[in-house]
């Protein structure tokens, strides 16, 4: 492992290695506390949360495989394979939709009412499920960059068609499974990459601003279920809750026929109504370790996974939350710094997506904990629970490292302009 930090920019690559194994401990440490909570007699503790912990330091381990693993070669070669990676990845995806639409397969089944995951097994052993909308997530960032390292047409609107090909196959089959939150990631990762590239703000914006005018058309066109997950943040507000229950064509154009206040408190305003709740009770100082309502009770659901940010505001409260962000962009400073002392385009336009891609799911996991954004089951990267998300996010973290450590080479033009 001391073998990787070895090359260039060793003071910047041990800091993010640093940061990145901090936040990997915070979340093992706070999904052991929702495990195994101080007071006694819990009588609603689901035990299904007792040995999560113990689950998350194996994936931990898997994970610094991983990041070692993406060190192996420069992170050239892993860009000249770039296509052939992003196009297994959409094979993947390709094989769920098929379990969904044509025929269930064994390893591919309906999980909480979607297919997202491949689960394998050897000799009666059952091994990590695979989730494929997560590997997109890097896939997606190496081909992009990989497509746009040498290009200098970006100028047009015209050339900006390849990228949005690239970004809209992938979105159109997660969208599928579904799986929302992967979709909401990839269209900003892929504007912060264009504009980094070269593209014309004003080409951008005007993508903006379409997409903007666009969505009223998607809104009448999304399932019930998914309406109530938007409106639920609009639905805060009693005074709101109260028009839409009197006037039945407000619920009708929130949620659909079947609105009402009940349904709603007991669906997705449930969960976010909960987690407000776990965030405002921890105050400045919070409750402190494997203490507080939230954490002896099941009263937030997820409260491992999507919603660990409140969890973690709970028991450390304001001043917690603030270290744990204050992590988030010290990794971020490190992924730019990374990008900013290399004059490899593909390399610069690679930190540059990754970083795009973390701060973006922090922040719309954040958001949506406190409940300014709608519940889009995103989950914090290198906190949350999950193998799948932790494997590829320490991944990420060992393509940053990949990016740093190798001495740029290159006879190409600038890489931005």
């Amino acid at each position: 492992m001391f073998g990787l930090l070895k090359g260039r920019l060793v003071v910047i690559r041990v800091i993010l290695l640093a940061t990145t194994l901090l936040l990997v401990a915070i979340g093992i440490v706070t999904i052991y506390a929702v495990g195994h909570p101080e007071q006694t007699g819990s009588d609603n503790q689901p035990s299904s949360l007792a040995n999560l912990w113990k689950k998350q330091l194996l994936f931990a381990g898997m994970a610094l495989g991983v990041f070692a693993l993406v060190n192996v070669v420069s992170y050239r070669r892993l860009g000249r394979a770039g296509y052939w990676i992003y196009a297994a990845v959409l094979v993947l995806l390709a094989v769920l939709l098929v379990s969904k639409y044509v025929t269930e397969l064994p390893f591919a089944p309906q999980t909480k009412g979607a297919y997202r995951w491949i689960k394998l097994s050897v000799a009666a052993y059952d091994l990590p499920s695979i989730q494929p909308s997560e590997i997109c997530k890097p896939a997606y960032v190496i081909a992009l960059a990989w497509y746009l390292r040498y290009r200098s047409n970006y100028r047009s609107f015209k050339a900006l068609i390849g990228p949005f090909i690239l970004t809209l196959v992938p979105m159109s089959l997660i969208l599928l499974e579904p799986d929302l939150g992967t979709v909401l990631l990839m269209m900003p990762v892929l504007l912060v990459m264009l504009f980094a590239a070269g593209a014309k703000t004003s080409h951008l914006a005007l993508i903006m601003l379409a997409a903007l005018l666009f969505s009223p058309i998607l809104w009448f066109k999304m399932q019930p279920y998914q309406r109530l997950r938007i409106s639920s943040v609009l639905l805060q507000n009693a005074w709101l809750r109260q028009k839409a229950e009197v006037h039945p064509s407000l619920g009708r154009l929130l949620v659909g026929n079947t609105f009402s206040t009940k349904r709603w408190k007991d669906d997705w305003g449930y969960h976010l109504i909960r987690s407000k709740y776990a965030v405002a009770s921890g105050g400045a100082e919070g409750y402190g370790f494997r203490r507080g309502p939230f954490v002896k009770y099941n009263f937030l659901p997820e409260r491992h996974n999507d919603f660990i940010f409140a969890i973690i505001a709970h028991q450390w409260g304001f001043y917690g939350t603030i270290v744990v962000l204050a992590l988030y962009v010290i990794l971020f400073w490190c992924g730019l710094e990374i990008s900013g002392f290399n004059t490899d385009p593909f390399g610069r336009l690679l930190a540059v997506g990754i970083v795009a891609m973390f701060a973006i799911q922090v922040l719309v996991n954040v958001t949506m904990t406190v409940g300014l954004m709608p519940i889009t089951g995103l989950t914090l990267p290198l906190v949350s629970y999950g193998g799948s998300s932790l494997v590829v996010s320490m991944a990420c973290v060992g393509l940053l490292n990949n990016v740093g450590r190798w001495r740029p080479f290159s006879v190409a033009p600038r890489a931005f302009e």
